[in-house]
């Protein structure tokens, strides 16, 4: 009976295993497409603040996800590993609850500030982790047009915080605009840096979350173009580089010429 009741809840389990991994096919485009949606009305609110229509649209989104992170969680047969691989997806649905509240309206204290200005950090942490496990769907990992496409999305992500962060500074301080944002984020992700640091503490998180997925992927990127330029050599043949095309013409070149040498020892 006990070896039955063992055999019967495995069965169960690999049953809404495969349910939930077709669950997953039913849903991974709408998601994807959701998830860079969600990402683009991030920048916009980040640059331009919040405009009803495109807030009702980002709320609708919102729940969406939350709907969708519920389902697969009650779905799941091994509930703390899903939450253990998705909270900070967690906590980038939980946020925007918070915004629900309004309560930030009420106080201006300007601690309250500061708390709304970390909320915004956790959702554009979060979010970004959403772009790119969207991202990852549509591409090979460790792919160059993946890694291309992600460095892309925290750029303009990253911008767009970096000047949400630093806009309100008083004048001769701060970032202005966001083309200059867009800049000083450009310069910081091929490690060359800018002249302007980061005043507020979530602007300077921000900077640090950004400078080291910058010296993560430089040596990617770094490693990519060799790769390129030396796969390019090496299919030239007059390039002073020995490719391994050249290498093999040269082995069959010496074992012809020992077989010259012993045809002719064998005529002598």
């Amino acid at each position: 009976m006990s070896q039955m009741n063992s055999t019967e809840k495995f069965e169960l389990e690999r049953e809404l295993t495969d349910f939930v991994q077709q669950l997953d096919d039913w849903l991974e485009m709408p998601m994807v497409v959701l998830g860079f949606a969600w990402l683009a009305l991030l920048v916009i609110e980040l640059i331009w603040g919040e405009i009803p229509f495109l807030n009702a649209v980002s709320t609708t989104i919102w729940i969406i996800f939350i709907f969708d992170f519920l389902l697969r969680f009650s779905l799941s047969p091994r509930k703390l590993k899903y939450l253990k691989n998705n909270w900070l997806i967690g906590i980038s649905l939980l946020v925007p609850a918070l915004r629900i509240f309004r309560f930030v309206r009420v106080l201006r204290l300007a601690r309250v500030a500061r708390a709304t200005r970390s909320l915004r950090l956790l959702r554009i942490v979060g979010s970004l982790n959403r772009g790119m496990r969207s991202l990852r769907t549509t591409m090979t990992r460790r792919n160059f047009g993946y890694v291309l496409g992600l460095t892309l999305i925290v750029t303009f992500v990253g911008a767009a915080g970096m000047y949400a962060f630093e806009r309100d500074l008083p004048d001769g301080e701060g970032i202005k605009s966001y083309s200059n944002a867009l800049w000083w984020t450009a310069m910081l992700m091929i490690t060359y840096g800018g002249d302007y640091s980061p005043q507020t503490a979530q602007g300077r998180v921000l900077c640090f979350i950004l400078a080291l997925y910058a010296f993560t992927v430089f040596g990617y990127f770094t490693a990519a173009i060799a790769t390129f330029f030396i796969g390019r050599d090496a299919e030239d043949e007059e390039a002073s580089l020995a490719s391994s095309q050249s290498i093999t013409a040269l082995h069959e070149e010496i074992k012809a010429l020992r077989t010259e040498i012993q045809a002719m020892r064998n005529g002598e």
